[in-house]
């Protein structure tokens, strides 16, 4: 683990970030509302959305990208076995497992999907870790990545996580 890779992960995580919640903006948008995007927030401009359908979608859009930028970066990892790439993918799976074990359950777009689809909130939480878990198994066996490894990227998405929340909290 070098200094570029250290200087590189708080990018990372911004765009994980923001990836995210282009997800929620995106489904959001073709579902027929006029959305808004920030760092950490995706909402309807008139401050609700057109129906519970349109509701359910956008919430689905910021889990459903994470996974997809998971499975992008894992693909790219194994083509290219870059730290980097890796980095992405990390990020992605991380994100969600922070927010999700410290940000509070009730708080999340998985708690959110449930509630919508009237099934236990702790269900598609552990749907969507699962995938993302296994995302990061097959990444690390690409990358030939011991624990000792995971430990330092663990490191790096905290402080790149907390900076990124800092941010946020400091623009709002």
């Amino acid at each position: 683990m070098d200094g570029k890779l250290i200087v590189a992960f708080i990018p990372i995580a911004f765009f994980t970030y923001l990836f995210h919640e282009f997800g929620h903006w995106t489904l959001g948008e073709l579902s027929g509302n006029d959305m808004i995007l920030s760092l950490n927030n995706s909402s309807p401009r008139s401050g609700y959305f057109n129906g519970d359908l349109p509701a359910l979608l956008s919430a689905i859009g910021g889990p459903l990208f994470t996974v997809l930028q998971g499975l992008v970066f894992l693909w790219l990892t194994g083509l290219t076995r870059s730290i980097y790439a890796y980095s992405l993918t990390f990020c992605a799976v991380f994100t969600r497992f922070f927010s999700i074990l410290f940000g509070g359950i009730d708080r999340q777009d998985e708690a959110r999907i449930a509630f919508m689809m009237d099934i236990n909130k702790y269900l598609v939480a552990a749907f969507v870790l699962a995938i993302l878990a296994l995302i990061l198994w097959r990444a690390m066996r690409l990358m030939k990545l011991e624990l000792k490894a995971l430990g330092y990227f663990v490191i790096l998405g905290v402080y790149s996580v907390l900076i990124v929340i800092g941010i946020n909290t400091y623009l709002d």
